[in-house]
């Protein structure tokens, strides 16, 4: 069983310090390496499927809130306001309020929907310390969040392609999730009053998990305070389950900013907002993913990819020459030379990395290395430039696997 608050420090992934403040973690560069591939690697998945980046403050005004709903529903998760001149200004809990005025901003006939808006953006929350803790629960947080407006008859498609982008994102970062949870209101003034509404986007998103063959749970108490939510449950190595990714149907913020759009009548209509997060916060998608694999990463998403062994200083320029070979090809390599102990202890010290390239007198007049994987097997000797093609197509692939059985050999070595 793995602690990421543990293993992410002995990893130099991350850390937090007094002086910064709790449940406000600073990135190490490896951390920060492995934070920036999987960012790229969800923008590149949401330009895919046609979302459209943006960016927008991490301020507002208080208004703002109030009229989102925030303020009344949810001021007690969100930090005091600021006084600036004469208005107060409030640090963002969430995005939606802000991808509101953004669409509100133009206007949009039905040709243009689905809209998809999407932003990896800051937002923070107002944390009691004593639930603080690692990256799991941070004061800020950056979500991979999004924001579909699209018409009524768009939902349930909308809804279903993105339960599609969180099961093959899950696939790539091995990630098994442990159930699927539907989220519903529960008794109090928490939620939006609007008993309709709530009825017509369960409905939605019930449809969408059973078109989709999903096994799900009804959760009174879970929802958004302006409506229910797919919510995708992971487990910690210590069994505790907490929401990754989501998806939510919201009636409620597109009246309250009178959103619309011109329909084929010429009229005007509302559109519904979906709001789905397919990893959820950065901080509890990393944290998930040390425990999850013990901090050897898929090989895609490791800090380092190919450890470079040279078994003396004979061979450190063949090492140096594979390692700038390995740059042009965007690999992120490391040579691990012969002054940092013996091959078995420095194999021992790469043992995380995916990939370990030795490198011997025989290799080196060959321009072959000699490949480990980190699962334990070894390959046969191999010209070195058909191994990095091999490792960067693993890499493209954005799965799980380090390498094939069927291609574990090599061509007869040169005499």
């Amino acid at each position: 069983m793995y602690d990421h608050r543990k293993l992410g420090r002995e990893l130099n992934l991350f850390d937090t310090d007094p002086l910064i403040g709790a449940g406000l973690p600073y990135w190490l560069p490896d951390g920060a390496l492995i934070r920036h591939i999987l960012e790229e690697y969800i923008r590149s998945v949401e330009r895919q499927a046609g979302y459209r980046h943006v960016y927008s403050p991490v301020l507002g005004k208080r208004e703002l809130y109030e009229i989102s709903g925030h303020w009344s529903h949810y001021s007690d998760d969100m930090f005091p306001p600021m006084d600036l001149g004469n208005e107060q200004v409030v640090l963002r809990p969430s995005l939606c309020p802000h991808h509101a005025v953004m669409y509100r901003s133009r206007s949009h006939s039905y040709r243009e929907l689905p809209l998809r808006m999407a932003e990896l953006g800051g937002m923070y929350r107002s944390e009691l310390s004593g639930v603080l803790g690692g990256l799991t629960r941070v004061r800020a947080i950056h979500l991979n969040d999004a924001h579909i407006f699209c018409t009524l008859d768009q939902v349930a498609d909308e809804a279903q392609a993105a339960l599609e982008m969180i099961r093959r994102a899950y696939e790539a970062l091995g990630i098994t999730p442990t159930r699927y949870r539907l989220s519903l209101p529960g008794p109090g003034g928490k939620y939006v009053a609007d008993a309709e509404k709530w009825q017509r986007s369960t409905a939605l998103l019930t449809d969408v998990l059973e078109r989709f063959g999903l096994a799900f749970e009804a959760a009174e108490g879970e929802a958004a305070f302006y409506g229910p939510k797919i919510d995708v449950q992971v487990t910690d190595g210590a069994g505790r389950e907490s929401t990754l990714s989501t998806i939510q149907v919201d009636f409620h913020q597109p009246e309250q900013f009178d959103l619309h759009y011109i329909g084929a009548d010429g009229a005007k209509h509302r559109p519904v907002m979906v709001h789905r997060s397919i990893i959820g916060s950065v901080e509890r998608a990393v944290a998930h993913l040390i425990e999850q694999h013990g901090g050897a990463f898929p090989a895609w998403l490791a800090p380092t990819q190919l450890a470079i062994l040279p078994i003396s200083d004979a061979e450190l320029p063949n090492a140096a020459a594979l390692a700038r070979r390995c740059a042009e090809l965007g690999l992120r390599a490391e040579i691990i030379s012969a002054e940092r102990g013996s091959l078995g202890a420095r194999i021992r010290e790469v043992r995380q990395v995916p990939y370990q390239a030795v490198i011997g007198a025989k290799e080196a007049a060959d321009h072959y290395v000699s490949l480990r994987l980190r699962d334990g097997r070894r390959l046969d000797p191999q010209p070195d430039g058909d191994v990095l093609a091999r490792i960067r197509a693993f890499v493209d692939a954005h799965g799980t696997a380090l390498w094939d059985n069927a291609a574990r050999h090599c061509p007869e070595r040169k005499s």
